[in-house]
């Protein structure tokens, strides 16, 4: 399954922490509020908690080799946390103790964690405080978890009976780490959202996913780093970059955007709000000189934008607003630009089965979205999945990506097999997208087909509407979704959350989304919201949306 090439070194995610730390310990890695830690004391840190994973009996227990793409051999550790430096620890201690780590979505109920928890058969939770209640009344219906480490949040709950204190974990603990030697075979997982169906884990291999979506691709050129001195010598070059993801790390994109800042030396800033608070956002700009800001789509731009224009803030470090997970519109986009000129907005294209595939930038007077330069691998497959298309062909296919590609889904043979399938001796990642690909060679990407729409007999991607209606500017937010329609089928039905004051009505909002899409996909039902219902990272709640839209119609 490894899709490597022979000519460069294999990685593991705690070899390339040890590598950068090596080259510059006394440099900031994490700046949390008032928090500061170097390379040094993360790497500390981060070998005391594996020490202590492997002194509970958590590592792993079946090598690679001898298990198929959906299993895995290695203990699953719950990160059940906000943002913080615990949370980078956490992943890094498992790694070094040969566990694999999984992201818990923190807004979860009762019932969801028992599905996650069971699903990934966690042996171990690392989780602030807060949660613990939770925690209380899932743990007794679960089989398999052995270790609780609670993490002080200042709520002032108690530890749960058998949970140990973090802090005192890692202070007891070995400084010099776990007497194991971690793989590149070993297992990175992330779950996905579950916002269009049940999470399932996905498996990357630490190499792969450090090649595709951790730095070990040089940003712009898609370069891999071949050995271990280029990182050293990377990281001595480095001179100080300071980014701040906005989503929470419970999300991939903003997992991959941290470890690509730490695998190059760079500073990562987070802010300590549990919720989007564009106040706090533009204060740690000034505050911390920060460079570029990650965003996901125009819920988490849009605030950003009002306060930038409201307040007055010392903007002067920042040069780059990345942007993914979601379409962030040209409207924004200009906006944005004109508030800071000589931004960059780069827009990436990915997901948690594929990692990065293609980007765009935009800036002043070059406003763009939607079509994006493809990088290596990324290709658009056909109806079948029997053949890559190539660019200029007729149609519509499914966006795909070959080369360091996760092995599968945890625990599922079936759905593996249907998502990463072989085309031409090629092993594809090919997780349910539809795209064109033209003959310049930009790739069209048009949507999930999980949320294409059949109306009448016409498909109807979900995004293209919403582009069309986010767009007015007396909207704040808006998700598109079908509901069935004796009629049509299935028709188009349109959440849409006002900004504040405005007045716009359906028949002005559906005379602007005409001006960019014809009529046919229009909305036959529009359906206003005091708020849009989205994950904390941003992303699209379109079981909510659904289940508004059609109860709407009773």
């Amino acid at each position: 399954m490894a899709t490597t090439t022979p000519e460069r070194e294999l990685f593991t995610l705690p070899g390339v922490n040890d590598l950068v730390t090596a080259a510059a310990p006394d440099r900031e890695a994490i700046v949390f509020g008032d928090r500061r830690f170097t390379f040094a004391e993360l790497a500390e840190r981060s070998r005391r908690l594996g020490s202590y994973l492997h002194s509970r009996g958590l590592g792993c227990r079946t090598e690679r080799s001898e298990l198929e793409p959906h299993e895995s051999g290695q203990d699953h550790v719950a990160c059940y946390l906000y943002n913080g430096n615990e949370y980078l620890e956490a992943m890094l201690g498992a790694f070094r103790a040969r566990c694999a780590p999984f992201n818990v979505n923190y807004r979860y109920v009762d019932e969801e964690l028992r599905y996650l928890f069971n699903d990934a058969s966690a042996r171990a939770v690392i989780y602030h405080a807060e949660f613990a209640p939770v925690l209380a009344r899932v743990l007794p219906e679960l089989d398999g978890i052995e270790v609780l480490l609670q993490v002080d949040d200042g709520s002032g709950e108690p530890l749960l009976p058998g949970a140990v204190d973090y802090e005192e974990a890692l202070a007891g603990a070995d400084p010099a780490g776990p007497p194991v030697e971690p793989s590149p075979d070993d297992l990175y997982i992330v779950y996905t959202g579950g916002t269009t169906g049940m999470p399932k884990g996905v498996l990357w291999r630490q190499d792969d996913i450090f090649m595709n979506a951790m730095g070990g691709k040089e940003v712009g050129t898609w370069i891999e780093i071949g050995s271990g001195d280029e990182i050293t010598q990377k990281v001595k070059d480095n001179t100080g970059f300071r980014l701040m993801p906005l989503p929470p790390l419970m999300h991939g994109a903003a997992q991959w955007a941290g470890f690509m800042m730490l695998n190059a030396g760079s500073t990562l800033i987070m802010p300590t709000s549990h919720h989007l608070d564009p106040v706090e956002v533009w204060q740690t700009v000034e505050r911390e000189q920060v460079m570029s800001i990650v965003v996901v789509g125009d819920a988490m731009a849009r605030p950003l934008l009002d306060e930038l224009i409201r307040g007055d803030y010392d903007t002067s470090s920042m040069f780059v607003l990345g942007n993914g997970g979601a379409a962030l519109s040209a409207n924004l986009k200009e906006q944005f630009l004109e508030q800071l000129p000589t931004l960059l907005i780069n827009d990436s294209l990915g997901s948690s089965e594929t990692g990065a595939q293609a980007s765009h930038l935009s800036a002043k007077d070059a406003v763009q979205t939607g079509a994006f330069q493809p990088g290596p691998g990324a290709v658009v497959a056909s109806d079948d999945l029997t053949s890559i298309l190539p660019p200029g062909h007729d149609g519509i296919g499914w966006l795909g990506q070959s080369g360091p590609v996760p092995l599968g889904y945890l625990g599922d043979a079936a759905k593996t097999a249907k998502t990463f399938p072989t085309i031409d001796g090629v092993r594809y990642s090919v997780p349910g997208d539809r795209a064109v690909h033209r003959d310049d060679g930009v790739i069209d990407l048009l949507g999930r087909d999980s949320q294409c729409i059949n109306s009448g007999g016409e498909k109807i991607f979900v995004e293209e509407v919403e582009q069309s209606i986010i767009s007015h500017p007396d909207v704040a937010d808006v998700l598109v979704c079908g509901r069935p329609s004796e009629r049509w089928g299935n028709e188009v039905v349109a959440i849409v959350q006002l900004a504040d004051g405005a007045t716009a009505d359906e028949a002005a909002l559906s005379a602007h989304a005409n001006e960019a899409v014809a009529r046919y996909k229009l909305p036959k039902a529009w359906v206003f919201v005091d708020s849009v219902q989205r994950s904390p990272s941003g992303k699209a709640d379109y079981r909510w949306a659904k289940q508004l839209a059609t109860d709407s119609a009773t």
